[in-house]
């Protein structure tokens, strides 16, 4: 059990410490900086776990695997950069987009993401 809850704690300790979603290879590169021999099945299986206890958030973008972040953050987009296929946190929000919506619809919800290259690309 201590092995399994070291190997979570490095889990959600490289999620924490990248501030942007990651992929669940990211995960692991990350995490086993602090924990050798972190397999990505430990990492698929945990991630799994602390998305359905709500410590973990899913990013989905269209066409791409999920991106794990943590749970809790305010309403906020996404932005990939299609150089390095890395996504970041947006800050902000547009606002209400129902004007977009054809008339005679109700929007509940929605994502937006914005695509271009991040500093480090450009």
């Amino acid at each position: 059990m201590e092995r399994n809850t070291r190997q979570r704690a490095a889990i959600l300790d490289a999620i924490s410490r990248a501030g942007r979603p990651l992929l669940p290879r990211e995960v692991l590169a990350a995490a086993q900086r602090t924990t050798p021999g972190l397999g990505i099945a430990t990492v698929y299986r945990n991630l799994k776990a602390m998305l359905a206890e709500g410590q973990l958030s899913a990013v989905e973008l269209p066409g791409e695997n999920a991106r794990f972040e943590k749970s809790g953050s305010q309403h906020h987009h996404h932005f990939q950069c299609m150089h390095c296929q890395r996504v970041f946190d947006v800050s902000g929000c547009p606002g209400d987009l129902s004007r977009l919506a054809p008339p005679g619809f109700a929007v509940d919800g929605h994502e937006l993401t914005l695509y271009g290259r991040c500093k480090e690309c450009l």
